[in-house]
């Protein structure tokens, strides 16, 4: 194994079942997670990226150790605020979505841009991490919506209308910024979290939960790269 340093990230190379696997520390956040994802291409040529890492449920019916598929994900901290005069406060209830990537002019004037941008999962991934859903021991394996933003949502109202317009299952602080990079440079692309507090249920924060998600990827992976191999 190599480890190569660019900037504040770190890249780990080295083989799974024969077969070039990069690892990445992105750092946390949507702008670091976006960089690493970018140099990563930029220099690696993969061809699939998977985000993993740890989330806070969004719904009761997930819990602390379960793994979220990310069918989709989408960035919750990309608004457009309703117009309040000077002492009338604010209402998140009038914020409106915002998808910067869908008008080349301002999209907050753009009525076409009011509307979530969902960033698919790729079904090559979904299918692989769906293959080896069974061998995970440590909780239940969900496909869902990760929702991303560097905001940690503890308004119980707030995250009940996220999971209620957009459908998000957990959230974080990476994915949808690695989707959207990753879209850019048309890799296929998978989120992958497991859920390490819920609010939404009382469960606490959970420390030793990354651990068993790098495991389920780790599966994943050598999942994908048996299809891979078997295309060449």
């Amino acid at each position: 194994m190599t480890e190569e340093h660019v900037g504040g990230w770190i890249f780990w190379r080295g083989t799974i079942d024969g077969y070039p696997v990069v690892v990445s520390k992105t750092l946390k956040g949507m702008e670091n997670a976006a960089a690493a994802t970018a140099l990563a291409a930029d220099r690696f040529h993969p061809i699939a990226i998977i985000n993993q890492g740890t989330a806070g449920g969004h719904v009761p019916e997930v819990h602390v150790y379960d793994i979220v598929l990310g069918r989709q994900a989408v960035n919750l901290g990309s608004f457009k605020t309703g117009y309040r005069a000077s002492g009338r406060g604010s209402d998140v209830a009038e914020w409106n979505p915002l998808d910067l990537m869908r008008s080349e002019g301002s999209a907050g004037q753009d009525p076409s841009a009011r509307t979530i941008r969902r960033f698919q999962g790729d079904e090559g991934l979904l299918a692989a991490a769906r293959d080896v859903r069974g061998q995970y021991r440590h909780g239940h394996v969900v496909e869902g919506v990760i929702g991303s933003s560097e905001v940690w949502n503890s308004e119980l109202d707030r995250i009940r209308r996220f999971h209620d317009e957009y459908g998000t299952t957990v959230e974080e602080m990476e994915a949808a910024s690695a989707a959207q990079i990753s879209g850019i440079f048309k890799i296929p692309f998978l989120g992958i979290r497991v859920v390490s507090n819920n609010i939404t249920n009382g469960e606490a924060y959970d420390t030793k939960v990354g651990e068993a998600c790098q495991d389920f990827v780790r599966d994943v992976v050598k999942a994908y790269i048996r299809v891979v191999a078997l295309k060449r």
